[in-house]
């Protein structure tokens, strides 16, 4: 648990930059509750839970930075700590030990300790129903699968696919062969968590647009080689301290989960590597159990010295992994740069175009750096209208509008094209017959550009251009 609130600290505030997820949570966590349900009700509803969570503690301890990261570190320290008393309960203390140790060490463990959003808490949670899980079959009460229930329908209520972890707690207790009581009670609580889930997934199903980004699976390969590395621990052999064992818990979470998901992806793609971070548990619970086989098997000063080089040098890898893991170019863009850019190039009176409109989010963070300047295409901002990215006007006002300007300054995505719509349309259109590209930045995660009106003869240097600046502004 310690070593999981150090590693969290280590680097949290990543140069003081924030990732795109990352500021839709601090943008709608500055609502209130009334607006943060309307949002819902059109976006994300999936997340509504945890944005209203981190409104309470914005509220409590103030915006920023490490508001924003501190409840995911102090969650991951949580969930290290159940997976401890899991390999305890299942192994012994020596296993539990190097589990729990284990634990924050992984990679993808190390990258959302320190990430503004859900997943630590739904890990949490789902560690520690597990916890609830094994202790329910060896001290069979009520009250006790009440916890574990509550427990996992409060990780399902902050993301839905922490369900997939109630799908791997039965297929252990099937195969455990536990007594029929037991395994009726896990049913009744399974079904709560089913019924109570239910509402949330029928809502939230209308809003599958949100995961349209979502082509191929992401980050498969990364989870696929840890979790390798974790079902490859389970033939090691773990003396059993109860009816459940270990690599019956673990193999379990880690497997079924992600093939799941990528079943589901053959006819739409879902899978993402955080929305199972959770499969983490089972992984350090092997790779734990199987570094105790090794210890007690070793039989020669050749192999303590083998297995001190690769310690060594998997410890060597993990720490260039943590130092990666804390800098801004980890994450697939990087909002606060994104910011900087349009404000470091821009004059005030520019006119300014997201391309697309959904971009909008990547700026809204700071206001500061949009300050001076006119979103050309915008209607009504995003918390007036109870949306992420605000309302767009019609394509031909976006057109007209585009043509007051003699500098447009456009942030798009890196090497993504705009979605066919007649707004994005109108802003391409418009762009390329009455506008030339004069200077871009290529920022972590996107592009920032400059456009001039082609008849602006004399344009001057703006700051940050690759070449000569440009004259003008609203006429």
């Amino acid at each position: 648990m310690l070593l999981t609130i150090a590693l969290g600290l280590w680097g949290i505030r990543r140069k003081n930059t924030m990732w795109g997820d990352e500021s839709v949570t601090y943008q709608l966590a500055h609502r209130d509750l009334s607006q943060i349900w309307l949002t819902a009700q059109h976006v994300d509803l999936v997340h509504a839970l945890h944005y209203a969570v981190m409104h309470e503690i914005f509220g409590l301890f103030g915006a920023g930075l490490l508001t924003l990261r501190l409840p995911s570190v102090l969650a991951m320290s949580a969930a290290a700590s159940a997976v401890g008393l899991l390999g305890l309960r299942l192994a012994g203390p020596r296993v539990g030990l190097l589990a729990g140790l284990v634990f924050p060490l992984l990679p993808q463990v190390q990258k959302y300790t320190q990430e503004g959003r859900s997943y630590a808490m739904v890990c949490a949670l789902v560690a520690w129903a597990t916890y609830a899980l094994v202790v329910g079959v060896t001290r069979h009460a009520r009250w006790r699968w009440a916890v574990y229930g509550c427990t996992t329908l409060l990780a399902c209520l902050l993301h839905e696919f922490a369900v997939l972890a109630l799908v791997a707690h039965g297929v252990t207790l099937v195969v455990s062969r536990v007594p029929r009581p037991v395994l009726r009670a896990w049913g009744v609580a399974a079904a709560g968590v089913v019924a109570g889930l239910l509402p949330l997934a029928i809502r939230s199903a209308e809003q599958s647009a949100q995961v349209s980004w979502i082509d191929v699976p992401v980050r498969l390969p990364e989870f696929l080689a840890a979790a390798v590395v974790g079902v490859a621990c389970a033939l090691a052999p773990v003396a059993a301290r109860g009816p459940v064992r270990l690599p019956v818990l673990a193999v379990p979470i880690i497997v079924l989960p992600c093939l799941l998901l990528l079943i589901a992806s053959l006819v739409k793609p879902l899978f993402v590597d955080r929305y199972v971070l959770y499969s983490n548990i089972g992984i350090a619970l092997l790779v734990g159990a199987g570094m105790d086989h090794f210890h007690q098997m070793r039989k020669s000063s050749r192999n303590a010295a083998v297995a001190g080089v690769a310690a060594v040098a998997v410890l060597a890898a993990l720490v260039l992994t943590g130092l990666w893991l804390r800098t801004p170019q980890s994450r697939s863009n990087d909002v606060t740069a994104i910011g900087a850019t349009v404000r470091k190039e821009s004059r005030p009176g520019d006119g300014l175009l997201y391309l697309s409109g959904q971009h909008r989010i990547w700026t809204a963070a700071n206001p500061e750096d949009t300050r001076f300047l006119r979103d050309l295409a915008l209607a009504q901002d995003p918390v007036s209208s109870n949306t992420l990215a605000g309302i767009e006007l019609p394509a031909q006002d976006i057109a007209a509008r585009m043509l007051e300007f003699d500098r447009i300054v456009a942030v798009r995505a890196a090497g993504a094209h705009s979605p066919t719509n007649p707004q994005e349309e109108a802003k391409t259109s418009t762009l390329r017959r009455h506008f030339r590209e004069y200077g871009t930045t290529h920022v972590n995660g996107a592009r920032v550009t400059v456009y001039v009106r082609d008849h602006d003869p004399s344009p001057k240097a703006g700051p940050g251009s690759n070449s000569p600046g440009v004259s003008g502004g609203v006429r």
